[in-house]
């Protein structure tokens, strides 16, 4: 009878969704006028500017002529993140950022891997902690204003395009046309952003899961609104900027405190579904509206991520240093994707993955190397802030990444390993011992290591908010409301009922003592009234 009750809630929901669907929901209407006469600015033709004829020998000097017109660029440039690499809003001593202590459990830190990883840093040559934070010439204008796309930063050489053709990963990298590039800068495009954002954790969909080059240039059944042949938006079209300072989610900085819509505000920031859709996205009456206020849109919206590229799920660096034959060697497997290798030790991948699910209120709490942890269960090396009775929290699409890395038994504390580096240098990856690496990555971040290596199973998030799919292929209803393999998972949304996947228990019982009852005294009081009658 429990589980009859919530297939009919189920019912009614699942007709509330298919009215919603149609042409005529307000969340459509709204979005069209959001977004309509919103042609973006065209930048002056740059190729007609005598600064950018000069002769460029290097990027530093087209920084410079840069700045000579655009003279507070620099220096908006430099309160960004993507310039510090660090939570803005963040104490300093908490050192939130990737500049400073925190942790995933990709590559782990950047500390002592400075020249590979800062191939994506908005700047020139941060190879060590010497990089010069206030020199303005050191910023690099081209990497998100470029349009030749030929412009190409070496990956293991601090942000450094090469001065003469340099291969690497089998590619071929020449160095820049530094005259072409300056004079092709314009607004920046995917390809700009995808550039670093696509292939971070240092290969394509490694990291984010809804962000990998398929992204370039999506169809509609990847992202209504990026799609090519559609909407065509930028990232720009919805990361918002003002003075250079990009609107998104930063560590524990939401990517917006308010819920306004356009409608109530035109100059609220483009990032939030609500900016365009409005909270009230479906047709009015229509069962959907009702879940706004504790789901998130994406959540039904984005059925599942890494839908036509791969994306990592797991990574064991303890099995990490086996060689054949005395040499490292590479195993790949589904996907043609590496599942073992030498140098970072067993990964998997996975395809069309339904994302995990938890309480958000857009701010992410993230471990960093001085904090202790608890080595006898999974360590969340981040997790996402909010609970039911946040006003602020939505439940809220996760890509869970679970790996082995790296701690100091003693300490109860995740290290930090050097990995890249030069012979001469700790890098695991020239000399494959873990201890070794994890003596000289904390020495270089300034902490201590008992010397004590183990390895502790972690788990690091991240929201899913793109690849946005069709209206047609949204989450349904009874994915969320049924007791066997919903994705509503109760471990880790507790503390309500949900119609459906929450049978069996006390509410519902009660719920159904009340219905009884309600029967017994009808039945009860019709007998009587029979009985009367006869008497009479």
């Amino acid at each position: 009878m429990g589980r009859m009750m919530g297939f009919m809630l189920m019912g009614l929901i699942f007709l509330g969704l298919g009215s919603a669907r149609a042409e005529d929901a307000p969340g459509r209407t709204m979005a069209r006028q959001a977004t309509a006469g919103m042609t973006p600015w065209i930048t002056t033709d740059h190729a007609n500017h005598e600064i950018l004829r000069q002769k460029f020998t290097s990027g530093s000097d087209v920084t410079k002529a840069c700045l000579s017109c655009h003279n507070e660029a620099g220096s908006q440039v430099m309160q960004t993140i993507h310039w510090t690499w660090r939570d803005p809003h963040s104490a300093e001593e908490e050192k939130i950022g990737k500049a400073g202590l925190t942790l995933n459990n990709f590559c782990i830190s950047i500390h002592g891997n400075e020249p590979r990883c800062t191939s994506c840093h908005a700047g020139y040559g941060w190879k060590d902690k010497s990089f010069d934070f206030t020199d303005q010439t050191k910023i690099d204008c081209l990497v998100c204003h470029e349009q030749t796309g030929t412009y190409k930063k070496f990956p293991t050489m601090a942000g450094m395009p090469v001065d003469k053709p340099k291969k690497f990963g089998g590619k071929t990298f020449n160095p820049p046309d530094y005259n072409a590039v300056a004079q092709s800068v314009a607004r920046p495009t995917r390809q700009n952003c995808g550039t670093c954002h696509f292939f971070g954790g240092g290969g394509d969909g490694v990291k984010h899961g809804d962000l990998d080059s398929s992204m370039f240039m999506p169809n509609k059944a990847l992202d209504v609104h990026m799609d090519g042949k559609g909407k065509n938006f930028n990232c720009t079209r919805c990361h918002t900027t003002v003075a250079h300072d990009i609107a998104g989610r930063s560590y524990r900085t939401p990517a917006f405190e308010t819920r306004k819509s356009l409608v109530e505000d035109d100059l609220t920031d483009k990032i939030s579904c609500e900016s365009c859709h409005t909270a009230t996205p479906h047709r009015v009456g229509s069962k959907p509206n009702d879940h706004t206020d504790k789901v998130a849109c994406q959540t039904c919206h984005i059925p599942s991520f890494a839908r036509e590229k791969p994306t990592k799920m797991w990574w064991d660096w303890s099995k990490a240093g086996v060689k054949k034959d005395g040499k490292p060697y590479v195993e790949k497997g589904p996907y043609g994707k590496p599942v073992y290798m030498t140098k970072k030790g067993d990964m998997r991948w996975e395809k069309n993955v339904r994302p995990e699910y938890f309480w958000f209120n857009g701010s992410i709490e993230t471990l960093t190397a001085k904090d202790k942890v608890d080595p006898t269960g999974e360590i969340a090396v981040n997790r996402p802030l909010g609970q039911q009775d946040d006003p602020n929290a939505r439940i809220f699409p996760f890509k869970v990444h679970r790996a082995k890395q790296p701690m100091d038994a003693e300490a109860n504390n995740l290290v930090i390993p050097q990995l890249f580096g030069n012979k001469k240098s700790d890098a695991y990856w020239k000399h494959y011992d873990w201890n070794r690496a994890v003596a000289g990555g904390m020495e270089k971040a300034g902490l201590p290591f008992s010397g004590e290596l183990a390895f502790a199973e972690t788990s690091y998030v991240f929201p899913i908010t793109h690849m946005v799919a069709p209206k047609d292929n949204s989450v349904a209803c009874a994915e969320c409301h049924t007791r066997e393999g919903g994705r509503m998972s109760a471990a880790n949304l507790t503390g309500f009922y949900m119609p459906g996947r929450d049978t069996g228990g006390p509410l519902e019982a009660s719920g159904w003592a009340i219905v009884l009852a309600t029967l017994v005294g009808v039945v009860g009081h019709g007998a009587l009234r029979v009985l009367a009658r006869r008497k009479d």
